[in-house]
């Protein structure tokens, strides 16, 4: 029975050749300098650091792996984050262009409604529209991006904008810009 007692004391304690001991804080220390230096372990380095540090090259091997995975997974952390910032940006700047986009879709609208006008007013020998003007922002904007007008098109507004009840200089001129901006294609 005794010899049963010993081999089991064997299997319990291990002997210090073979028991990891913890690091302490200086040791830690050193092995953040030398992983800051170089984040792969040779193997002359792990010997030279088990060395320094009194403790196993298999230990130093381990800190090393374990240290270069956290430092891996913080990586992985910081540019999650800057990709969630840029997503963020990236969704802020389509929901702005998806508002303009229906903005712009409802000032065509407007303008080919006044179109239609113009064409239905020609069709009656130019008689009175009850087309209400656009509103500046309208003209103004719809002369930014461009216009499709055919020469039926020019005419009719050359030849109706008295039917629009324009009664002073700066309607005139705004309606004068709208047919300009139409003609030229801006």
């Amino acid at each position: 029975m005794n010899l049963l007692n010993s081999e089991n004391q064997i299997k319990h304690h291990p002997s210090s050749k073979h028991q990891k001991k913890r690091l302490n804080q200086d040791q830690v220390q050193l092995l953040e300098a030398s992983f800051d230096g170089s984040k792969k372990l040779e193997p002359e380095r792990k010997f030279q650091l088990a060395r320094e540090l009194n403790v196993p090259p298999r230990q130093i091997a381990i800190w090393y792996q374990n240290k270069r995975a956290r430092w891996k997974n913080q990586s992985l952390e910081l540019d999650y984050g800057a990709l969630e910032v840029k997503l963020e940006a990236a969704l802020t700047e389509k929901r702005e262009l998806q508002k303009e986009v229906d903005y712009l879709k409802t000032e065509l609208k407007q303008v080919q409604d006044m179109l239609l006008g113009f064409k239905q007013a020609q069709a009656q020998g130019c008689a009175r529209v009850s087309v209400a003007p656009p509103p500046v922002s309208s003209l103004s904007s719809y002369c930014e991006h461009g216009s499709s007008l055919n020469d039926d098109d020019r005419e009719i507004l050359v030849r109706c904008s008295g039917n629009w009840g324009i009664n002073n200089e700066s309607e005139a001129l705004k309606f004068e810009e709208l047919c300009t901006c139409m003609y030229d294609g801006c």
